[in-house]
């Protein structure tokens, strides 16, 4: 019955990277549909541009930068940020060029400070939950996207700002950058995923812990507590996350893109069910790279002694 049970939400999950897992070479065909045409974002802010949304281009193409910027409200999710980064999200979940997404702030000193409370006085109660709604959907939205995702703190990563971090597969963080879930300062809970992705990065009980005392800690301790990848001095430019989350993105960049994204699935879909439904998920992403030009290419490369040339085919 847990294995039935299993596969049957890999199967939900997986319909959203093939369109059929009978048969292993529809990977080629979804790859093919979610083609479409690269949306232009500017790579400099804009007065009252939120969000910008960099394709980075030569050596660094496939990688694509979200830029938070709302350096007034220390870059605090209003309405109109959940906007744009949920249109960012869905434009890069349709691209089979994107490789990975660096999540970053474009204000020096803060990640993301959680919500916009101002914003939220102003709202009447009865739209305080619709608004919460639409932050958790664009956080989880950004947790499955078919990519490595990567979140560069450097500076404050407070309440939804953490838990936007939470999301993403990496998080790399300046060591005087503050994190915490602080919600119950507030007699509130966190509400966008922060009571279940951080018990699942930290453990069960430490979580509780820094939930409950709505505990502040810097990268330092985060990276000892595990809820961060890599803790780096900061540096003079205030981006020493970014500069490392942008290397860590150039790792993964020459790798079998097809191959990355099913890693992935297989990880996420696998860590939630028992080890024997685990494996069936496994061997289930493991058919759909075998009838790629990718491992061809891989083969071929190897044989030659070249670096493969991967396409995501």
């Amino acid at each position: 019955m847990a294995l039935l049970a299993g596969c049957r939400v890999f199967s939900q999950a997986f319909r959203g990277q093939t369109a059929n897992l009978d048969g292993v070479c529809t990977l080629q065909d979804v790859m093919q549909r979610a083609v479409c045409s690269l949306r232009r974002y500017s790579s400099e802010s804009k007065a009252g541009e939120e969000l910008t949304v960099r394709y980075l281009d030569g050596d660094d193409s496939g990688i694509v930068v979200f830029g938070m910027n709302r350096p007034k409200a220390k870059n605090a999710i209003s309405k109109n940020l959940v906007k744009m980064m949920s249109e960012a999200v869905e434009s890069v979940k349709k691209n089979n060029k994107v490789r990975s997404v660096i999540l970053c702030s474009m204000v020096p000193g803060v990640f993301c400070a959680g919500a916009d409370l101002k914003e939220r006085a102003k709202m009447h109660q009865s739209e305080v939950g619709p608004f919460v709604s639409k932050a958790r959907a664009l956080i989880t939205e950004l947790g499955n996207l078919p990519m490595p995702t990567i979140a560069a703190i450097d500076g404050a990563a407070l309440g939804g700002g953490l838990e936007m971090a939470l999301a993403c597969d990496i998080r790399i963080a300046a060591t005087s950058a503050k994190m915490g879930l602080v919600e119950t300062k507030l007699a509130i809970i966190p509400g966008a995923g922060g009571t279940q992705r951080l018990p699942r990065t930290v453990g069960v009980s430490l979580a509780k812990e820094l939930i409950f005392a709505a505990r502040v800690i810097d990268g330092t301790e985060a990276k000892a507590l595990g809820l961060v990848n890599h803790a780096v001095e900061q540096n003079k430019s205030g981006d020493a996350a970014y500069l490392r989350a942008l290397e860590l993105a150039r790792e993964f960049n020459p790798q079998g893109p097809i191959a990355i994204r099913m890693a992935k699935l297989a990880i996420n879909q696998g860590i939630e069910v028992d080890l024997t439904t685990g494996l069936a998920i496994e061997e289930a992403c493991y058919a759909q790279v075998i009838p790629t030009k990718d491992r061809l290419e891989g083969l071929a490369a190897f044989k030659e002694k070249r670096p493969p040339r991967y396409k995501g085919e």
